[in-house]
């Protein structure tokens, strides 16, 4: 699988990181040990990571204080090229997008798991595509690089499958979701919420999944090192609040999905939709997935059986270390 092209974005984003780590860091990392600056956590369109706009929105920020900043970014690339140049403290990202500057000793830190994808994200294809194989010939879209990229390729793979076999289209998910709708395409590997547009506008069908894939897609909280360096104290304080969010949320599931729904520009019926498709992570569940344990529930044999897969497209350089991506302190509450 060597002759799988490289990813263009992943080496845009290392180079980026490289520059700024160079330099020592930018303003906005060096303004980051001071504790009246707000930290700065970026998002994108995905279920799990809607909920930072009920912390913010209940007050819990404030109520634990810390001061903090939500940056969305409706294109979920740009918010990792945002915490590469460090115009944000934080992302909000998948733990495969975290793999490529770790490999390059690039100072990244994941304190906390937001949730897991459990159909979450999908590959969509036309009704007549019955199987994974069907797709040989076919047009399929999604965004080179990504976490989605990741999946059309872990499903081609366990079906025989080259990304050669298929007519790969490079397309975010902002453009395959209307691509597949108009026909442009055969099938286009989706998050909610252009999945379930996709399926219900396109009269398409999810071929396959997340769900088929489980624990293979955990949805990250992760700081720049320096950040977590400087204000270990701030971070626990935002890791406390989100926690406090998923019990409002629990206690006001149809009151949060209100607002949440509203910040998604959809209905509330299609944004539950959304959230069945993921596994929200308790306290309990992030102290279980920062364990170490030979399965997909432990986020350090994750990361090193993505990143042997990632590797084999020399898409990630080699890492000696994988405990160095993850501080469990913050989700024990040290």
């Amino acid at each position: 699988m060597r002759n799988v092209r490289k990813s263009l974005l992943i080496l845009v984003l290392v180079f980026v990181f490289t520059v700024v780590a160079g330099c020592g860091g930018s303003s906005k990392e060096t303004a980051a040990g001071g504790s009246d600056e707000p930290i700065t956590i970026a998002l994108s369109p995905w279920p799990g990571w809607y909920m930072w706009y009920l912390v913010e929105q209940q007050g819990l920020f404030e109520k634990h204080g810390v001061n903090v900043k939500l940056e969305w970014f409706p294109v979920y690339s740009d918010s990792l090229q945002a915490l590469a140049t460090g115009k944000v403290d934080a992302n909000s990202q998948t733990l495969s997008d975290t793999l490529a500057p770790i490999s390059k000793g690039i100072g990244l830190k994941a304190v906390l798991v937001n949730d897991n994808s459990n159909g979450g994200d999908a590959i969509v294809a036309k009704p007549d595509i019955a199987s994974v194989k069907d797709l040989k010939g076919k047009t399929v879209a999604t965004e080179l690089g990504t976490v989605d990229h990741l999946l059309l390729l872990t499903a081609l793979d366990q079906n025989g499958l080259k990304e050669s076999d298929v007519n790969f289209v490079n397309m975010t998910v902002n453009d395959a979701g209307p691509a597949f709708i108009t026909g442009k395409t055969d099938a286009s590997v989706l998050w909610e919420p252009f999945q379930t547009k996709a399926v219900t506008e396109g009269k398409g069908k999810v071929l396959f999944s997340s769900k088929d894939t489980p624990g293979l897609i955990p949805d990250l909280l992760v700081f720049r090192d320096s950040v977590v360096k400087n204000r270990k104290g701030d971070v626990q304080k935002i890791v406390d609040a989100w926690f406090e969010g998923l019990e409002y949320f629990k206690a006001h599931p149809d009151e949060a999905i209100k607002l949440l729904a509203q910040k998604a520009e959809t209905t509330p019926a299609d944004f539950k939709l959304g959230l069945d498709s993921i596994k929200l992570f308790t306290r309990e569940d992030n102290v279980t997935a920062f364990g170490t344990r030979e399965d997909y529930s432990s986020l350090a044999y994750t990361a090193q059986k993505t990143a042997e897969f990632l590797q084999k497209l020399d898409m990630v350089d080699d890492i000696d270390d994988y405990s160095v991506i993850f501080d469990s302190s913050f989700v024990a509450g040290h």
